[in-house]
């Protein structure tokens, strides 16, 4: 898959839409999981109304269908939104970039193209796509977790997405791992989030610049001198290219990460955690500490298989081609 248009296709696609803070993107989607087109517009801000951001999400939709290859058909389209999504893939309960609180977006949007419509979370729309053709391909038990500013996730248990009770589940970043420790936008205090994220990265690279430690002299000059400059990228880049300190960092937010992965397979018990989100462009150097303080965490170590920690493969697409694949395979 890519963003570039793949080659066309006979038979049913479907339209994966990818709902971001500045941008709405959506794709023609294959069966097998390829990207055949893309368009995108830009999204509404937060002060937009809902129905901005619908008529936007149609418009998309609209372009797309106006493309599609000859002897093919479009059946469904799948929405990702960050957010809580109910249970009944209908409405969005919250969504913390957009002007939606309890928005019945699958009305709102079947009403606008006549096409049948899925809304779900965008974390799991990306768990559903590593698993279908992903990096969890074959592993019937998995745990996606996606390490941006925050941390999100989706969880699959006998090759079924599990949304919870309400669709609330997979809200990792909000596990309590230190007590009394961090503040959380979320209102508590010691969220895996504030360990274990681009935002934990980026603190603590910036606070140490701040200091004035010539520990990150080299990680200043790259960004011209200003600790507020410094981004998750760049702490990433110097890492790469050898940076001691660099490494450190992400040595340590690597370490949180195991830390928290070991809670979720002693509730969970998956065979495989996918590891997705910007962060984990990093790859070995933050899966490597992962991988050593799951080890150590893991209740029953010594005594118990050991599920793997891989990246994810499918990338920023990835809730795209979810969504898409959820139209087609309601589950």
């Amino acid at each position: 898959m890519a963003d570039e248009p793949g080659a066309p296709t006979d038979g049913d696609l479907t339209i994966g839409i990818d709902i971001g803070g500045t941008k709405v993107i959506g794709g023609l989607v294959d069966p097998a999981g390829r990207i055949l087109d893309i368009r995108r517009a830009e999204s509404p801000s937060r002060k937009g109304t809902a129905g901005e951001v619908e008529d936007t999400i149609a418009g998309v939709v609209t372009e797309l269908l106006a493309i599609v290859p000859a002897g093919a058909t479009v059946s469904a389209v799948g929405i990702g939104a960050a957010g809580f999504v109910d249970a009944d893939r209908a409405a969005v309960l919250f969504a913390p970039h957009l002007a939606w609180r309890g928005e019945p977006l699958r009305d709102a949007i079947a009403d606008r193209i006549a096409l049948p419509v899925v809304v779900e979370n965008d974390a799991n729309a990306a768990a559903w796509a590593e698993w279908r053709f992903g990096a969890g391909a074959g592993e019937d038990n998995l745990v996606a977790v996606t390490l941006g500013t925050g941390i999100g996730g989706g969880i699959l248990l006998d090759g079924r997405l599990r949304r919870g009770q309400w669709g609330m589940a997979g809200e990792f970043g909000h596990m309590r791992v230190v007590p009394n420790g961090l503040r959380c936008p979320c209102g508590n205090r010691g969220c895996w989030e504030q360990y274990a994220s681009g935002n934990a990265l980026v603190r603590e690279a910036r606070e140490l610049a701040a200091s004035g430690s010539p520990l990150v002299a080299d990680l200043l000059e790259r960004v011209g001198g200003d600790p507020h400059d410094i981004t998750g990228p760049d702490v990433t880049a110097a890492a790469r290219e050898g940076d001691h300190t660099a490494r450190e960092l992400l040595a340590d937010v690597g370490t949180w990460l195991g830390i928290g992965i070991a809670n979720l397979a002693a509730a969970l018990d998956p065979g495989v955690f996918v590891i997705g989100g910007g962060v984990s462009e990093a790859g070995e150097l933050l899966l490597g500490p992962a991988r050593q303080a799951f080890a150590g965490q893991l209740t029953g170590r010594g005594h118990r298989p050991v599920a793997r920690i891989v990246a994810a493969q499918l990338g920023a697409r990835a809730g795209l081609v979810g969504a898409a694949d959820l139209a087609r395979h309601p589950t």
